[in-house]
């Protein structure tokens, strides 16, 4: 297993992959340890979060770094993801508890109620676009339930999941109720079969999705499975044209543009359509292009070349098929795996932009006549992740987001994840949610107990 340098093309370090016996030890420790962890008390448990907190934004610079050269992300992005992390630990430290609270509910009974306990120990497969934060919002809702946890993470950036477990046994966890699996992707289903593993938790691709709730099924275990996405950004007659600009570029540029709820299809009304393309086409023609170690580069290197492959074969294919390019469709001129900030106008719904995810720095205009037309456009896909809409008529907002079909949508502001909302998508962006109430209950038995 390599780590590779996507800014020089280097390779970082070289990682010796677990044998099988290893891995079915590890699994068998995480499983003697959780028998124990999951009578420890909220109050234990949080404490220990509350340190992993502490340690995670004393370190925030190095680990923001790590990640950085690991996988391309800008580093001022690294490090507000590094802060992202240690919030998700502090929030769960502080609400668990009421988060898993029985349930008291009428019935025949004197008395019944619902509780939650904890399944076991989850298997977690996590990609490498956000390495940290993709992890620790599945650690710190999975630990605080009592549940114990094995991280395959993606085999792009072994530097930061062994960076991760580290972090919890400097917390002062116990050492194997959270170890990282060393295995490539081919390893993954005889350890969804394992007899300790409760439940499987998945962020990647549709394939990976497949393969995963596939194996999963046929061994009768809960999965949560959050894929791609293709999210609309609907910009209607009355929007705040530069905040919407403004949000947009935020939207598809973050990451590189590898992100799954980043804004790809940008859904305008013909009657702003011009203004909304020559404005983003400023702001994306103006940013610069550099190493993401610089605090001053605002567009960095895609993760792996076959990134820059894809992206570029669905532009080129897009454009064959009519969409005009108005900016980028392009490698620069430089080592890494860089591609330019690119627009396509005119895009339809037979072109790869539109039909595909784009992984990458790829704006994606589509003209529609009016509201009714961009609902319909918007749900013209096989994803449902998240979305947004742009109006400065907040209840026909909200008219409009109850009226497409993702797990998320957003009105006047950025697609994100945050620790206190659930998250998931529907259609071929999965099921299941992660994160508040609903995602700290995803992995947890939903006891009814009845008392005559």
């Amino acid at each position: 297993m390599q780590s590779i340098n996507p800014t020089t093309t280097e390779i970082l370090e070289t990682y010796q992959e677990h044998t099988p016996s290893e891995v079915n030890e590890i699994i068998e420790k995480v499983h003697t340890e959780w028998l124990t962890w999951k009578d420890t008390t909220f109050a234990y448990r949080a404490g220990l979060f509350i340190k992993a907190a502490e340690i995670l934004r004393s370190r925030k610079e190095a680990l923001a770094r790590l990640m950085t050269t690991e996988m391309g992300k800008i580093l001022r992005e690294s490090m507000a993801e590094i802060e992202k992390c240690a919030n998700a630990c502090d929030y769960y430290a502080k609400e668990a508890e009421h988060l898993l609270e029985d349930d008291i509910l009428p019935s025949d009974a004197s008395r019944s109620l619902v509780t939650y306990q904890p399944l076991g120990v989850i298997l977690a497969i996590m990609p490498w676009n956000f390495p940290f934060w993709q992890v620790f919002r599945f650690a710190a809702p999975t630990l605080m339930a009592g549940n114990a946890a094995v991280l395959k993470h993606a085999s792009n950036v072994p530097g930061c999941a062994l960076a991760i477990e580290s972090i919890f046994r400097e917390a002062s966890f116990p050492g194997n109720v959270f170890r990282t699996l060393m295995i490539t992707s081919d390893k993954v289903e005889p350890i969804i079969a394992h007899p300790r593993i409760m439940a499987v938790t998945l962020t990647g691709s549709e394939s990976a999705g497949i393969q995963v709730a596939g194996a999963a099924g046929k061994n009768i275990k809960k999965t949560v499975l959050e894929l791609g996405g293709s999210d609309a950004f609907v910009v209607l007659e009355d929007a705040d044209m530069d905040k919407a600009v403004q949000t947009a570029v935020t939207a598809r540029m973050i990451n590189q543009g590898q992100s799954c709820i980043a804004a790809k299809r940008f859904i305008v009304v013909e009657s702003r359509v011009k203004e909304f393309e020559e404005n983003i086409r400023n702001v994306l023609g103006s940013l610069v292009i550099g190493d993401p170690l610089d605090i001053n580069t605002q567009v960095g290197p895609l993760a792996r070349k076959d990134l820059v492959d894809d992206v570029d074969a669905q532009v080129r294919a897009s454009v064959k098929l009519g969409a005009r390019l108005v900016l980028g469709g392009k490698r620069p001129d430089r080592k890494g795996f860089y591609y330019l900030p690119t627009i396509l106008a005119d895009v339809t719904n037979s072109q790869p932009v539109f039909e595909q995810e784009t992984f990458g720095p790829v704006v994606a205009i589509i003209p529609v006549r009016d509201e009714e037309e961009a609902i319909r456009v918007a749900n013209d896909s096989i994803f449902g992740l998240g979305g947004s809409v742009w109006t400065k008529d907040l209840k026909r907002g909200e008219a409009v987001a109850r009226k497409i079909n993702t797990g998320a949508v957003f009105v006047n502001g950025l697609t994100k994840s945050d620790p206190r909302l659930p998250f998931g998508g529907i259609k071929k962006s999965g099921y299941g949610r992660e994160l508040g109430t609903y995602g700290i209950r995803e992995f947890v038995n939903i006891k009814t107990i009845w008392i005559g």
